[in-house]
C-alpha cells in the first residue's frame, strides 16, 4: 500500500532486506550490508541457504585462518549472494527491492 513503511525498512541494524524473483517464481529474500548470522555461525549461513560452494569456501577459508576469515565473510557474503542470484537470473520483486538494489551498485538504474 502506498505511504507505508514496510518492516524491511526498518528491521535489524539497519540493514535492509530485499525480495529476489526467479522466471520460475522461486522467491528469494536476502539481507543488503553486514551479516550477523555469518559473523556467528560462520559457514552455516551458505548451507542453510542451499549455496554449497560458498559454504566449502568459507568452512576451508575458517579453518585456514583460525576463524579471522569469518570477521571478513560476514562484510562480504551478503552481496556475494545476492550477485550470485542475480547472475542465476532472480530480479527484484518490488520497487522497494529494486531502489536498494540501485542505490547499492548491485543492478543499473
Amino acid at each position: 500500500m502506498p505511504g507505508m513503511i514496510k518492516m524491511e525498512q526498518i528491521w535489524g541494524n539497519g540493514n535492509m532486506i530485499i525480495r529476489l524473483i526467479a522466471d520460475d517464481g522461486q522467491m528469494r529474500s536476502a539481507k543488503v550490508g553486514f551479516s550477523w548470522t555469518v559473523f556467528f555461525f560462520g559457514f552455516l549461513v551458505p548451507i542453510c541457504r542451499g549455496d554449497a560452494k560458498w559454504a566449502v569456501i568459507m568452512f576451508a577459508a575458517s579453518v585456514l585462518t583460525l576463524c579471522l576469515a569469518q570477521i571478513v565473510f560476514s562484510f562480504t557474503y551478503n552481496g556475494t549472494y545476492i550477485r550470485e542470484l542475480l547472475s542465476k537470473g532472480y530480479r527484484p520483486e518490488d520497487e522497494y527491492s529494486k531502489a536498494v538494489l540501485v542505490a547499492k551498485g548491485y543492478i543499473a538504474a
